[in-house]
């Protein structure tokens, strides 16, 4: 069942077209990843599902709820992470984290001192000597306390250490395990790479590719390192080769999926000593993708 459907959503600002008709949807229990560069249309496209800004056209839905009609009755049941995190400067992080569980009417102590333990945040501290790392941490610590049906997170690791990206990690994954939803937004590949069951990547306000990650992996190319005894002819010349280089009998290149097994069968001739493949990143997908809409 889709607790998130956006179809064919348009929001310009002026005369710049920020979202072009893009189509989503984020089923119960999944991470799914909305990644593309700063500027894409991200940010905005949580903003108009929050019910921050009204869409031109298109339909923006969260539990089935229209996201500007409704919105006050879809907060009540969402934890969101802004990209931007700003706070009260005269409060601690602690009095920042307990008025947000205030408002939801949650009082679980336990899982709010073990979230600060976790990530390390001294709460007694006023916000405005925060880091813009620690200020994260508060909105990141308001969210995961709270017993929400949906976790929004816009780049909700900027400004965070590797070690704290780990731990935010993890968090994510215990959500998952309890049966949540999370729409997790970023321009941090490996992270999406992690935790994310499907994904949209967005460019320039269009959504240009949107499955799992197998499912763009089987669109592209897979890496292939090779040791022969023979030196293999002709290789370069072999359609779906990509990217070859060659070190005295050793070889490393790119081959489209479609012709995999005709490679294979064309190098196995030369009496292969070593053969390894692996699918390309999530990285290496997004730049080809990118590549193609040039």
């Amino acid at each position: 069942m889709s607790i998130l459907e956006v179809n064919n959503l348009e929001k310009s600002y002026g005369k710049v077209k920020a979202l072009k008709g893009i189509s989503f949807q984020v089923e119960e229990g999944e991470v799914y990843g909305f990644i593309g560069p700063n500027g894409a249309g991200k940010t905005t496209a949580i903003r108009t599902l929050l019910g921050i800004l009204k869409a031109d056209s298109g339909e923006a839905k969260v539990f089935g709820l229209d996201s500007w009609n409704d919105a006050i009755e879809i907060h009540k049941r969402i934890a969101y992470v802004p990209g931007e995190v700003n706070l009260w400067p005269n409060l601690t992080g602690g009095e920042v984290i307990d008025f947000y569980m205030n408002l939801r009417n949650e009082n679980n102590q336990t899982k709010k001192n073990e979230l600060i333990k976790k990530f390390d945040l001294d709460p007694t501290k006023k916000c405005r000597s925060y880091s813009k790392g620690n200020r994260q941490k508060v909105s990141l610590i308001s969210a995961l306390v709270s017993d929400a049906d949906i976790y929004i997170l816009d780049e909700p690791t900027s400004g965070l250490d590797p070690l704290m990206e780990k731990t935010f990690q993890q968090a994510i994954m215990d959500l998952k395990k309890q049966g949540k939803s999370i729409f997790l937004s970023s321009h941090i590949l490996s992270e999406v790479e992690k935790l994310c069951d499907r994904l949209s990547i967005i460019r320039e306000g269009e959504i240009i590719e949107s499955g799992s990650l197998d499912d763009l992996r089987h669109l592209t190319r897979t890496n292939i390192k090779l040791e022969t005894k023979k030196e293999i002819k002709g290789l370069n010349k072999l359609k779906g080769v990509y990217d070859l280089h060659i070190d005295n009998k050793k070889y490393s290149f790119q081959i489209d999926t479609d012709e995999f097994s005709k490679i294979i069968k064309y190098v196995s001739e030369y009496d292969v000593v070593k053969l390894e493949s692996s699918p390309p990143t999530l990285e290496e997908l997004f730049m080809i993708h990118y590549e193609r809409k040039s």
